[in-house]
């Protein structure tokens, strides 16, 4: 369950990433996915919009694509990338003896 507190956190932080590099990935369905390059362009308060760098396009996407991890989203830190959250922790499996 998303908290409207994650939100409101990520859209902060995306906030402070206007103009800033970004590497989007996503699935396209039916075992296609994309990763591109873009830079983060504008945001509101339920989305945000990138721009792709090959492409010269916008597009939207929602916080809650994020938070979701229906789109994962690498932020270039000026030697690399890094993820804008954090992947996920592999559950542990208990003992159920």
């Amino acid at each position: 369950m998303i908290l409207p507190n994650e939100i409101a956190n990520l859209k902060t932080d995306i906030d402070g990433m206007i103009g800033q590099k970004i590497k989007v990935r996503g699935s396209l369905g039916r075992c296609k996915s994309f990763e591109k390059e873009a830079t983060i362009e504008k945001t509101y308060s339920n989305l945000f919009v990138i721009k792709y760098n090959e492409e010269k396009r916008n597009v939207t996407y929602s916080y809650t694509d994020i938070l979701t991890r229906t789109v994962e989203v690498d932020v270039f830190d000026g030697t690399g990338y890094s993820p804008l959250i954090p992947p996920l922790e592999p559950k542990s499996q208990r003992n159920l003896a």
